[in-house]
């Protein structure tokens, strides 16, 4: 063998050993991290359908509630709407509704929930899931079916005219504040007790042995040991109540109460029946203000109820 052959060899045999190239994509290789989309880029959708839906109309509303009508005759819309006595007394119509059918639900939820959750009965069970039921039925079903019963044509004026022969029957509520109220807390007090039943589910029923085997009759240990752990749920199903009671329009409308005009009922009045625009906004703008304000009451005491 030549040296030159030999060198050659010896050469070969020391070189590395090539490594074949690592590209981007070949195997083995890293996967390219993709670029990540900022955060505000997935938020625009919903950010646009919301202003689309919701805050773009409620803008119009409040414009308009500072726009003086096309007559001249209002200058300002605000200070006709509060100058005027039937803004008033809806206002205060609607304040009291809504406190007196929030009251009343407070009571008879309460009650209610007492009965099922402590007093065992046949068909305890079906009543609490009927509750969850009760509360997918709109609110003109429930006026409809008071109608039936206690209307001017009603089951309870048939049986009064049929058995005691008068022209016409007594009751005729209905259509009066307190058909309003009745039909309220009719509608209302299951979204009271849904929060009272999730509350008393988790009571510990042996304090209510250690404090009945202590001598405590049933209302001091409703007073002293249950009311105490409902109160966070009475606070948040109350709250709630109210704020539904205040934008309230189908009861009323449904019952026929004509001399009952709450803020819901003037804004239709308003709009539809007036054509003020801008008194109608006004009203709207002073609704929507107090739901607000009550809404986040709302949301202060169901976060301290941990509901």
């Amino acid at each position: 063998m030549s040296v030159s052959a030999t060198a050659s060899a010896v050469a070969r045999a020391e070189a590395p050993a090539a490594t074949p190239s690592r590209t981007a994509h070949g195997p083995g290789s890293a996967p390219a991290r993709p670029r990540s989309v900022p955060s505000w880029v997935w938020a625009l959708p919903p950010v646009a359908v919301l202003a689309l839906a919701f805050l773009y109309p409620l803008a119009l509303v409040v414009q308009q509630s500072v726009t003086p009508d096309e007559g001249g005759v209002s200058l300002d819309p605000y200070a006709d709407v509060f100058a005027s006595e039937v803004f008033r007394d809806a206002l205060t119509t609607t304040v009291w509704l809504a406190v007196g059918s929030t009251v009343g639900c407070l009571v008879l939820g309460f009650v209610l929930a007492l009965v099922i959750a402590f007093v065992p009965f046949p068909g305890g069970k079906a009543v609490a899931r009927f509750v969850d039921v009760f509360l997918s039925f709109p609110s003109f079903l429930i006026t409809l079916a008071l109608l039936f019963v206690y209307g001017s044509v009603g089951m309870a004026n048939g049986l009064w005219t049929d058995v005691t022969g008068a022209a016409e029957g007594p009751f005729h509520f209905l259509t009066t504040p307190w058909g309003v109220l009745l039909a309220e807390i009719t509608y209302f007090t299951p979204f009271v007790m849904r929060p009272l039943l999730a509350a008393f589910s988790q009571l510990d029923t042996g304090q209510l042995e250690v404090a009945s085997s202590l001598g405590a009759g049933p209302v001091r240990i409703i007073r002293r040991v249950i009311l105490p752990e409902a109160l966070p749920a009475l606070a948040a199903g109350g709250s709630l109540v109210l704020v539904m009671c205040l934008n309230e329009f189908g009861i009323v409308l449904f019952t026929g109460a004509k001399d009952v005009t709450t803020l819901p009922m003037l804004v239709y009045s308003k709009a539809i029946l007036e054509s003020d625009y801008p008194a109608a906004c006004v009203v709207a703008v002073v609704n929507i203000a107090i739901s607000v304000g009550l809404y986040g009451l709302y949301r202060v005491v169901s976060r301290r109820a941990g509901a």
